[in-house]
């Protein structure tokens, strides 16, 4: 081994890392999924992480980094940075190791992981808009205090933390061929590449990030972590601006590939987590359905998608409910004009009724510069079965006569 491969964290590594984990984290099952096997046309299994001790594989990492700490290291409590789920992890990690805890966040961080962050015992403050404000704020904290910074996930500890999930991927799922997670700073996607690929460097391990906080497709063309100048993503759970110095080394190593998904193709993931896996799991948490929803013949058979965290804010579900249903054609949205006579509004809607569409919202609008002085505007949201479904309603009232316009 090379001087620059003794500091990278190795697979034995990663077996000490689960004995100090002994029972704190659990083993999440895999469960098959029957639509995206179809879709890739072999078997796909989810590593539900999303159904892990605080929501998320993060406890695993933060574990191990707090116990290997020395008392007088403990002492003096930890400090962490995060939107959410390594909060969560590192709250509820030092809760258990009998540690102080204090958490910076983004400002806007959803209100549940800051709230559960609170409940497993951590001060929770608040700096700056991303995870990389908070984290200059959380080491200023250390500074003055004394307290460890417990980083995301530039960290052996917490890499040989998170690889835990790549032995017991092997160990579930032994003839798996190709592993897709999500990639934000990068200590999973590494953990579990090197768990993985010292005894099975068959098998193909795919990152995916948020198009729109994609860090590592810059860095790795660049050959050194580069810094984006902004992300906008709905997955707070991977916008991480830079990779960290480690796991950008170990990415560039074990990593096969690192793809990127749009927001709508992680919302339509959610929504098939939600809907045909009866799984609640986060934008992040998405993101390797998401990759094989957009290129499902790229992935190699058996595949093991892993759902890495489920603490999604229930505003968010639902907005991102409803925009997934758009997404997939389940919601139909357009205007029409009918004559200003009684009865006219009701025939309308029994057209509706009986092409099976359900109203979930109607305006009537009376007044216009375009109306005419006998005519009034209907606004009209449906709920349909899907593309075709949608075809079907637009057919049967253009057939009936009604000029449709869309939004």
């Amino acid at each position: 081994m090379g001087q620059t491969d003794a500091v990278d964290v190795t697979r034995a590594d990663i077996e000490a890392a689960r004995e100090v984990l002994g029972d704190v984290a659990r083993r999440t099952p895999v469960e098959g999924s029957r639509p995206l096997s179809e879709l890739v046309g072999g078997p796909v299994a989810l590593k539900c992480e999303n159904l892990q001790r605080a929501g998320s594989f993060k406890i695993r990492g933060a574990y191990v980094r707090i116990a290997r700490l020395s008392d007088e290291e403990r002492s003096h409590g930890v400090v962490a940075a995060s939107a959410g789920n390594h909060a969560q992890g590192v709250a509820l990690a030092a809760k258990l190791l009998g540690t102080s805890s204090t958490v910076f966040m983004p400002e806007g961080a959803p209100i549940p992981k800051v709230q559960a962050t609170k409940a497993y015992g951590a001060e929770v403050r608040f700096a700056g808009s991303t995870v990389d404000d908070a984290l200059v704020a959380a080491k200023n904290y250390s500074a003055e205090t004394g307290a460890v910074v417990i980083h995301p996930f530039d960290h052996p500890d917490i890499v040989a933390g998170q690889g835990t999930v790549g032995l017991e991927i092997l160990e579930q799922c032994p003839e798996v061929k190709t592993v897709v997670a999500a990639v934000g700073g990068g200590g999973l996607i590494s953990g579990i590449a090197a768990a993985i690929k010292s005894v099975r460097p068959d098998v193909v391990v795919v990152g995916v990030q948020a198009a729109g906080a994609a860090a590592y497709p810059v860095s790795l063309a660049a050959g050194s972590p580069q810094k984006l100048p902004s992300m906008a993503t709905i997955a707070d759970g991977i916008a991480v601006g830079c990779p960290g110095e480690l796991t950008f080394r170990m990415v560039r190593r074990y990593v096969d590939d690192i793809v990127t998904v749009s927001e709508e193709a992680l919302s339509q993931a959610l929504l098939l987590c939600l809907e045909r896996a009866k799984l609640v799991v986060e934008p992040a948490g998405a993101a390797a359905v998401a990759a094989l929803m957009d290129a499902p013949q790229q992935f190699e058979p058996p595949i093991v998608a892993v759902l890495s965290g489920g603490n999604i804010d229930p505003v968010l579900l639902l907005r991102l409910l409803r925009h997934g249903m758009g997404a997939a054609g389940r919601y139909l949205s357009f205007r029409l004009r009918i004559p200003d006579r009684p009865g006219e509004l009701a025939k309308l809607l029994g057209e509706l009724a009986a092409s099976g569409a359900n109203v979930l919202d109607v305006e009537h609008v009376r007044t216009g510069a375009k109306l005419h002085l006998d005519e009034v505007e209907v606004a009209l949201q449906l709920e349909t079965r899907g593309p075709e479904h949608c075809k079907t309603v637009l057919d049967r009232l253009r057939g009936a006569g009604y000029p449709l316009m869309f939004h």
